[in-house]
């Protein structure tokens, strides 16, 4: 049985890691390159670093910062936000990145996720779905820090990038983003059921029964957590331990 991956997410806004709730109401969280360092040390199996504010404020991500917390950082780091060409993707991994989360310009140009996984390979692509509900097993894909409806359904979006060659799919719920209320276990589910590319599940981690359950129930091959974490309700070793003793398979 493959390990679950547990990855801290860093929200990254005028230097400093924020969290709000549906993506609003951003508080300050701390200092990035002190957070990536202390979840690396922790045990984290993966580090995920947004730049949210690139995309919509027309920059590129904070490449310094990124080569800053690489440097100080010794598992898989994910980098986003801002992404628009190769170009940029190759100046990301020049910089210590490892792989890279495309979402609003994947949307906007499709093709981008293609010559992407051709020149750097699958593995380090990463498809991020921001996801709001509409009905009824039904949910619309979000783009520029989920604040842009962009009409297209997520399930048939999911199956696209990943005929389009990206080797994993950061999925998250915007509705249940920073509640602390729980994953959308059928959202998660759904699109772990279309696709055979590992699902990242994000949105709604309040508890350690929260993330069993998506990793179970909604067949989740990661979980990405934040609120969780930043504000020191568990350390990453305690959520390892608790989800070993339900015999979920992880890296301790």
């Amino acid at each position: 049985m493959l390990a679950k991956r547990i990855i801290p997410c860093l929200d990254v806004k005028d230097g400093k890691v924020v969290k709000g709730v549906h993506f609003e109401n951003l508080k300050d969280a701390g200092e990035p390159v002190a957070s990536a360092e202390y979840y690396c040390q922790q045990g984290a199996d993966e580090l995920v670093f947004l730049d949210i504010s690139a995309t919509i404020e027309k920059r590129k991500t904070m490449k310094g910062l990124v080569r800053n917390v690489a440097s100080n950082i010794s598992i898989p780091f994910t980098v986003g936000g801002g992404i628009k060409n190769t170009q940029d993707i190759l100046t990301l991994l020049e910089n210590g990145a490892d792989k890279i989360s495309i979402n609003t310009e994947a949307v906007r140009n499709p093709d981008i996720v293609y010559e992407a996984a051709k020149k750097f390979g699958s593995q380090c692509i990463v498809v991020a779905i921001d996801a709001k509900k509409t009905g009824k097993n039904r949910w619309e894909v979000y783009v520029k820090s989920g604040k842009i409806p962009s009409g297209i359904e997520v399930k048939e979006w999911a199956k696209k990038v990943e005929d389009l060659g990206c080797g994993e799919i950061l999925l998250t719920s915007i509705d249940a983003d920073g509640t602390l209320g729980g994953y959308d276990l059928e959202l998660t589910r759904t699109i772990a059921s279309v696709v055979k590319i590992p699902v990242i599940a994000s949105g709604g981690a309040g508890s350690i029964e929260h993330l069993y359950k998506v990793l179970v129930e909604g067949n989740a091959s990661a979980v990405l957590i934040a609120s969780l974490l930043h504000f020191n309700q568990f350390t990453i070793t305690q959520i390892k331990e608790a989800l070993r003793d339900k015999k979920i398979a992880v890296r301790i």
